[in-house]
């Protein structure tokens, strides 16, 4: 029977995490991404809807079916323990769905299953325990900065801003077993980077 490597993916905005996670798959592995998932629960239809407008009231659903991202955004700021209520609505959906997304993986006959979680630091021991390596994608603060606010249209305030609620840099890299240097390369450099790395693990 083949290894499976169950491999943890993340980054700080603007690190290139998430074409790293395109550059594996593209080489066979297999990647579950956890802010998608997320996503997907908020959405018309989402498998969070109805328990959000049960515990929140309708007014935090909008008349398309999707949560409303801005309405709940001020409820949860002006009502911390909301966002505790939020997340015990979400956090499970997830984990079910990326247990389902995992299964469908292994019995597809993938070896290599990535999950990208931008926020795997901040959610502790929720995320580690799942994972077998955690693989840190890390350039210096200045390249994230000019990344975001080239492809987003913010400031750099705004950029600093959400910079400053992620984990920090030194912060990540206590948790990596390996890391990839996304600084001073193009995108062929990066791949080069990242080949080095994925042929350990059968990719």
């Amino acid at each position: 029977m083949n290894l499976i490597h169950h491999i943890g993916l993340t980054g700080g905005i603007g690190s290139g995490k998430s074409t790293v996670a395109g550059l594996l798959a593209e080489w066979g592995a297999a990647v579950i991404d956890a802010d998608a998932i997320s996503r997907s629960l908020t959405v018309p239809g989402g498998r969070a809807i109805a328990s959000i407008a049960e515990c929140f009231g309708p007014s935090m659903v909008t008349a398309e079916g999707a949560m409303d991202r801005a309405a709940m955004r001020s409820h949860v700021f002006a009502n911390p323990t909301s966002k505790r209520l939020l997340e015990s609505i979400i956090h499970p959906l997830v984990g079910q769905i990326t247990q389902e997304q995992t299964q469908h993986a292994i019995e597809s006959g993938k070896t290599c299953l990535v999950f990208d979680v931008p926020l795997l630091v901040e959610s502790g021991d929720r995320w580690r325990q799942k994972v077998h390596h955690v693989v840190v994608v890390d350039c210096t603060q200045a390249s994230q900065i000019q990344r975001v606010m080239h492809r987003s249209q913010l400031t750099e305030d705004e950029v600093r801003n959400i910079i400053a609620q992620q984990a920090s840099s030194s912060q990540r890299l206590a948790c990596a077993d390996s890391v990839i240097y996304n600084q001073g390369i193009d995108l062929q450099g990066l791949k080069r980077e990242v080949g080095k790395w994925a042929s350990r693990f059968g990719l």
